[in-house]
């Protein structure tokens, strides 16, 4: 799950961060009000948008001198002018694909003097089970830009889960960071409390960029960009009424309110499935045979009738879609339910293009029974390979 830059300054401020004062602005008749609240002389304008890319982005249909999604403002009637401008309008960076994202809420925050910019993340080292440590000089820009052209410059280490983060970790980033004199002790006791924002509220990622020196020789949290376990957000409610709706895609919050794991692709083959490792499998026989899957769907092994039908109107209100999958191999789950699913759904949603059912395990016989006799023009498949094979030439004409 990911939050917005100014819930996470808020999020890292109660930790005790040092980040610049600044207020949300959803209405445009408010921006003035909020703008007037900080001091001056400088007043940043940002788009809250989960993206990044953001200041280098572009307004659908703006002037051709327009600036990008975060602007500097050296008055409040200006900075109040800036808001109202992306309030409502679409951003498109390299992050959010050529549809880009609607802006329904603005940042206003007061201005910071700049000395030197860098570069810190907190993340989930999955091969070593660890928090892993990434900073880096060059702060300001993309880290896999870093990474590519100079990747001398940025150092990576994990922590051992059974010290935890100590004061020789915030040092050697200091000093990797060129960090001096009082600095030092303030990377110090920052790194300390943001493994500790971490750790407690369960993040995959924490960003930092531009982590910034400023002009009196501080150090500032300039941007965030924070992201939740999603597995963990039960143990946080604070975290939960973080989230943002109208950023998710509208057929994975549907999915997630009845349980379903689900996650959106770029494909035509619209993929039914019980189990992660066979849903996997599923895509990878669907892309050996020419096609690319739709989405990945993993409706359990516990699910019902209902659930089934609400997976498959999910797959279906996928305009991308152009032919649906339903690969299932019953254990726990049961053939003849998802049979009596898929038949339950296809009659109060219609079916519009090529539908293939693959069926094995228990109650097998009962479900190709509950699929022969239900009058669809359901495509039956022997096995995993007949079933994509039959899809892919369904959905190729």
């Amino acid at each position: 799950m990911n939050i917005h830059e100014y819930q996470a300054k808020a999020l890292l401020r109660s930790y005790g961060a040092p980040v610049s004062d600044g207020r949300v602005v959803l209405k445009a008749e408010d921006a003035k009000t909020a703008a007037g609240e900080l001091d001056g002389p400088l007043w940043v304008v940002k788009a809250q948008i989960h993206a990044g890319g953001r200041g280098k982005g572009k307004f659908k249909e703006a002037d051709a001198g327009e600036k990008g999604g975060v602007r500097l403002t050296k008055s409040v009637e200006e900075a109040a002018e800036e808001a109202k401008k992306m309030l409502g309008r679409t951003l498109v960076t390299h992050q959010t694909g050529a549809a880009g994202k609607q802006v329904n809420r603005v940042y206003i925050e007061a201005g910071s003097g700049i000395s030197r910019e860098l570069y810190l993340a907190l993340l989930v080292d999955r091969a070593s089970s660890r928090i892993s440590f990434v900073c880096s000089t060059e702060g300001g820009m993309d880290i896999e830009e870093v990474a590519a052209s100079t990747p001398e410059k940025i150092l990576t280490f994990t922590v051992d889960p059974a010290t935890g983060l100590q004061g020789f970790h915030g040092r050697r980033i200091a000093f990797a960071l060129g960090l001096e004199g009082a600095q030092v002790k303030q990377c110090v006791s920052l790194m300390s409390l943001l493994y500790k924002a971490f750790t407690e509220k369960d993040m995959e990622m924490l960003e930092i960029n531009p982590l910034i020196v400023t002009d009196k020789g501080d150090l500032k949290v300039l941007d965030a960009k924070v992201s939740f376990d999603g597995n963990a957000l039960y143990r946080h409610a604070d975290v939960q009424a973080l989230k943002d709706e109208t950023e998710e895609d509208p057929k994975e919050l549907a999915a997630s309110k009845f349980d379903l794991n689900y996650i959106a692709l770029d494909g035509e083959i619209g993929c039914m499935v019980n189990g992660a490792g066979l849903a996997m499998a599923t895509m990878d026989i669907i892309k050996l045979y020419g096609a690319e899957p739709a989405n990945f769907l993993d409706v359990g092994g516990g699910a019902t009738k209902e659930k089934v039908t609400e997976a498959f109107k999910i797959i279906t209100s996928d305009p991308n879609v152009k032919g649906i999958l339903v690969n299932i191999f019953g254990g726990i789950m049961r053939c003849d339910v998802i049979a009596e699913g898929v038949i339950a759904a296809v009659k109060e949603v219609g079916l519009q293009v090529p539908l293939v059912v693959r069926l094995e395990g228990t109650n097998v016989e009962k479900g190709k029974e509950i699929i022969a006799n239900s009058g669809l023009n359901v495509i039956a498949g022997d096995n995993l390979a007949d079933a994509a094979q039959k899809i892919v030439k369904a959905v190729k004409g």
